[in-house]
């Protein structure tokens, strides 16, 4: 029987609070909207409910106020098999939340804007992860977000770089990254709007058509400052990851009705730790994780929209993989 992988995660927790309009109001205007709805997220628990999800063995380490958004999130991440012993509390505080808008134009692709109110996630302080620096040498992986204190992010990924763990660093909300903090990265795993705003450089694409030289001039800055695998995702146009050994292109999903995009991003990302850590080869992780996110964008909600192993088997056999 193949071992499970074991990752932690460490990052945030967000409820999200989805309204979905046909017309975004201008500043001082009032519209209809069609739907309101709310769903447990973030960036960190969402990952690692997509690699639980897709059978890895997770261990998921983040901050949570005492409240009713705090209870559901974590409620769904002990559903999914996700272990929150390490989990921590702000007697204080509220949960992280999100205030996310789709707008659902007739014939157009779902546009989603969104915006993050930390809460808890900003909370974390050093001493309360420091027992890492004995345990992280348990995980197969360590997977890290934007969304909680950098100083959390470099501490951490300092203990597991010096215990030889890979570290996956998906570098979203776009923030400026400490110079440390790139030598100890495996992986980074950047839009092509955050690949720009740490590099200058902008990948232009059209369709499935990437530029590959403007790609491989952004991941050569990200190599010389320590990275070892810049992997980029490319919206529509799939994505692609960049290393010493050449570049691996894979499309995204075809044939897909986008209901709601958040979490895609998140899901391709828990996908992908997922297939490197179960030792697959390159190409196959990336269809694996392109068709996972595919699912996530048909259905709406973040953690609600994550499919199992089953659902993304499934899906590669339809589409005769």
């Amino acid at each position: 029987m193949e071992k499970k992988p074991k990752i932690l995660v460490v990052g945030s927790f967000v409820m999200d609070q989805i309204a979905t309009t046909e017309v975004v109001p201008r500043e001082g205007q009032t519209v209809m909207g069609k739907a309101f709805h709310k769903a447990p997220g973030g960036k960190g628990a969402n990952q690692a409910v997509q690699a639980a999800r897709l059978g890895a063995d997770v261990t998921m380490i983040g901050k949570l106020g005492r409240d009713a958004n705090g209870e559901e999130m974590i409620r769904v991440c002990k559903d999914a098999g996700i272990n929150v012993s390490h989990v921590l509390y702000d007697e204080e505080k509220a949960s992280g939340c999100a205030l996310i808008i789709l707008q659902e134009k007739p014939n157009e692709p779902t546009q989603n804007r969104i915006l993050v109110i930390p809460g808890t996630n900003m909370t974390i302080e050093a001493s309360e992860v420091a027992f890492l620096k004995d345990d992280i040498s348990d995980y197969d992986m360590l997977i890290l977000q934007n969304e909680i204190p950098m100083e959390i992010n470099v501490q951490v990924a300092k203990y597991a770089y010096e215990k030889g763990v890979p570290v996956m660093l998906n570098s979203a909300p776009s923030a400026p990254l400490p110079e440390e903090l790139y030598r100890y990265l495996t992986y980074i795993s950047p839009n092509e709007t955050e690949i720009e705003d740490m590099t200058g450089v902008h990948i232009p694409h059209v369709g499935k058509e990437v530029d590959r030289n403007e790609a491989r001039r952004a991941a050569e800055i990200l190599f010389a400052k320590g990275v070892k695998n810049v992997l980029i995702t490319l919206g529509s146009a799939g994505a692609l990851l960049l290393n010493e050994q050449g570049e691996f292109y894979s499309p995204c999903a075809t044939n897909v009705k986008v209901a709601d995009p958040t979490a895609a991003g998140d899901s391709f990302v828990g996908a992908f730790c997922t297939g490197v850590c179960r030792g697959w080869d390159t190409e196959a992780i990336l269809r694996f994780a392109n068709h996972t996110a595919g699912i996530t964008v048909s259905k709406m909600g973040a953690m609600p929209s994550l499919p199992t192993l089953d659902m993304v088997e499934q899906e590669l056999k339809k589409r005769g993989f």
